[in-house]
């Protein structure tokens, strides 16, 4: 028969016994105590202001909307955090009441991946004033306003195979050869309707979106809508093979034609820069679209302005170990005086097809450009005679949409070549 010590130390072990359970608890909390060293006043004052944000676990909700999911990521980490960022920073700019003029720069395959209408959006909303693009977006976006398509494709296709058919690959996207061909010849036949001489990029883009007919265009809804296009790299695209054909036929038939004049679109956007109140840069991607908006800044000093952006978004997937441009931060802009030194930025690095979509959502979802005036710019010939704020109207376009006076005025497209003998409307030869 067990002593009555041993029961009582059965007892003890027992967890039935709630004394014993307090004190394993209390020995447990003294041996996981450690000893750190105490911080000063200082550094837990510092400590409570770092932790005064804690992140915010994301929910979904069935009928959620684009601009609340984009709102809620800004209390998100990593790159949500950053997309958040972009967001607020678009919600500054377009609540500005300077109305600050916005440059979109777009690069990189975009209407390949899908964005064409995202694009055409932001411009027929109001949210774009200027758009710089490389010629390759401003080309497939002519393409499928002349009645083509992009088709899905795959990384792993026979390359080989491919160009026997006389198929482009764009990643996981394909394009028609013979179609580009056709669109390189056209853009070639609209430049022979010009009267021969120097033209900026903007004038040759408002010239071509004279002949086409597509809602959906980026290209026409700039055109309709009075944003001007600045392509300045325009050779390195088809459209400088469409130019080259222009080129080989008046070499020919020995006649002068047109030539793109670089240095003026310098001019052009530069005027446009430095008449505006302040400004604001979209990039989407890198390339020469983004250092040619910064550039515009930075060229102000010849007009006696020295003045950066004062509001900046990026989203790219650029590295910025490698120094490039592309990547370079917009906090690295600032040692340039391109971004100014109390700007708003913010950069995310995250694929254009993911990100546009997203911030475009959250544009267009708050309205953030409801009854924001559209600028107004009166060129004649090569000069910015006039930047100026028109009123908008509530006229409905197409799909129930409000639409802009430029939209509202336009009707039907401009007619062009016979009617215009040739010249761009709105605008002088030089």
């Amino acid at each position: 028969m067990p002593s009555p010590k041993s029961r009582l130390r059965s007892r003890s072990r027992s967890p039935r016994n709630p004394r014993a359970r307090s004190g394993s608890a209390q020995l447990a909390r003294k041996k996981n105590t450690v000893d750190y060293t105490p911080l000063t006043p200082a550094l837990r004052a510092r400590k409570r202001q770092l932790f005064a944000q804690p992140v915010r676990q994301l929910a979904i909700t069935p009928n959620m909307r684009v601009a609340d999911l984009v709102a809620g990521m800004a209390d998100m980490s990593i790159q949500a955090r950053n997309i958040g960022r972009c967001a607020q920073v678009l919600s500054a700019l377009y609540a500005d009441p300077r109305r600050p003029t916005v440059l979109l720069g777009l690069a990189g395959p975009l209407v390949a991946a899908g964005l064409r209408r995202v694009i055409r959006d932001l411009v027929a909303s109001g949210a774009v004033d200027v758009v710089v693009s490389t010629g390759a977006i401003l080309y497939q976006d002519i393409y499928q306003a002349r009645g083509f398509r992009h088709y899905k494709g795959s990384p792993q296709a026979d390359d080989a195979l491919l160009r026997k058919m006389r198929i482009d690959r764009i990643y996981d996207t394909y394009v028609d050869e013979e179609r580009f061909w056709k669109t390189d010849g056209w853009l070639g036949l609209v430049a022979d309707e010009l009267p021969a001489g120097n033209y900026s990029s903007r004038q040759y883009m408002d010239f071509v979106a004279d002949h086409l007919d597509d809602d959906e265009s980026i290209v026409a809804t700039c055109r309709r809508c009075g944003v001007p296009m600045f392509v300045p790299a325009i050779n390195d695209s088809s459209i400088g093979i469409g130019l080259t054909s222009h080129r080989l036929r008046c070499l020919k038939d020995g006649r002068a034609g047109i030539a793109i004049d670089s240095i003026q679109d310098n001019h052009e956007l530069t005027q446009v820069v430095v008449k505006s109140p302040c400004t604001a840069a979209i990039y989407v991607a890198g390339g020469v679209p983004k250092n040619y908006i910064n550039d515009s800044v930075v060229m102000g000093y010849l007009y006696g302005l020295e003045r950066g952006h004062d509001y900046a978004i990026q989203v790219t997937t650029a590295v910025t170990a490698d120094g490039g441009l592309s990547s370079s931060t917009l906090r690295e802009a600032q040692s340039w005086g391109k971004i100014d030194a109390q700007a708003r930025f913010a950069m995310a690095w995250v694929e254009p097809s993911v990100s546009l979509p997203l911030l475009a959502g959250y544009v267009l979802g708050e309205r953030l450009t409801a009854g924001r005036p559209r600028l107004k710019l009166e060129w004649k010939g090569f000069e910015l005679k006039r930047l100026s704020r028109e009123t908008r109207t509530t006229t409905r376009g197409p799909r129930g949409q409000k639409a802009s006076p430029a939209r509202a005025a336009s009707g039907r497209r401009a007619s062009v070549s016979k009617r215009s003998g040739g010249k761009i409307p709105g605008s002088a030869r030089p």
